[in-house]
């Protein structure tokens, strides 16, 4: 297990800064309203890291990777920031690298 004692381990995630699912989906504008993000999640449209999320209130970290499916693409997304407030187009694009494949 990791800890903070300075050994080049990784914090344990309990320490690391995170953000509920359906909140940063709709900051970063991924979908109009928070709603529709739970709504993603619960109806099983969103992976975190590979695995099926169908909570919205799952905990997003720093570095993840959220694959999203939705009605007419795939969004593969790694998680650069965490949102404060929704913002403009511009500062949500901030928030993500997008990795998904061009089309």
């Amino acid at each position: 297990m990791g800890d903070s004692r300075g050994n080049g381990e990784e914090e344990p995630a309990a320490c690391q800064a995170f953000q509920r699912l359906d909140k940063w989906i709709w900051f970063a504008r991924v979908v109009k309203t928070r709603s529709l993000a739970a709504k993603l999640a619960l109806e099983g449209h969103v992976r975190v890291n590979g695995e099926r999320s169908l909570e919205p209130s799952k905990r997003v970290y720093l570095g993840d990777v959220l694959t999203l499916s939705l009605e007419r693409r795939v969004r593969v997304l790694r998680v650069r920031g965490l949102g404060e407030r929704r913002g403009p187009f511009s500062q949500a694009q901030t928030l993500f690298e997008d990795l998904s494949e061009p089309g």
